[in-house]
């Protein structure tokens, strides 16, 4: 048989995918549910990367309290690199949104699109790895941690026992992963 090839497809996922079969037992309400969430997904990233081109040609937004607005603007006056990865190992990194370090002080933007709720928890893990990439100690730093979501800003100075704590959380899984894929 000379199977179809559909090269255009190739790396995509379709909503209704069979690798993703859930979709199966929906009621027409539940697809409408989880299409709408799938389109606010979609959108989420492409406002992120809307955000970070914006950023990194120094545009600002029309000043107003809408939350994409709000985070670009702040981005481009702290003078913040955008889309920064933060790396531990091949088992723990992640991408901050916006990052500063400048005279002792780290700054750290997120930028959320999503009605979710959320949580400053993701912010101090990046805080963490920031602070284990480049051997500071969370007590000899101030950090500022900020989530726009919903048209308002949500600030957090994190404690530095809280950051070690993640760290050593970190540093300790690290270990017993690496340890799992030696056999151990």
């Amino acid at each position: 048989m000379n199977f179809n090839t559909h090269s255009d497809l190739e790396g995509q996922h379709a909503f209704l995918s069979a690798s993703k079969y859930h979709w199966i037992n929906y009621n027409e309400e539940k697809l409408h549910t989880t299409f709408k969430k799938f389109l606010a997904s979609q959108l989420g990233t492409r406002l992120h990367a809307f955000a970070c081109e914006s950023i990194r040609l120094g545009i600002k937004l029309p000043k107003s309290r809408k939350t994409l607005n709000l985070y670009v603007n702040d981005a481009i006056g702290y003078k913040m690199t955008t889309e920064q990865t933060l790396y531990y190992s091949p088992n723990c990194f992640g991408t901050a949104d916006a990052i500063a370090f400048r005279q002792n002080f780290l700054r750290i933007h997120d930028l959320k699109t999503g009605e979710t709720a959320t949580s400053m928890r993701q912010l101090e893990i990046y805080m963490a790895l920031f602070c284990l990439e480049y051997c500071i100690n969370p007590n000899d730093i101030k950090a500022e941690l900020r989530i726009y979501q919903s048209d308002e800003v949500f600030i957090h100075e994190p404690l530095p026992e809280d950051i070690h704590q993640i760290i050593d959380k970190i540093v300790m899984f690290d270990k017993q992963i690496e340890k799992m894929k030696n056999g151990e």
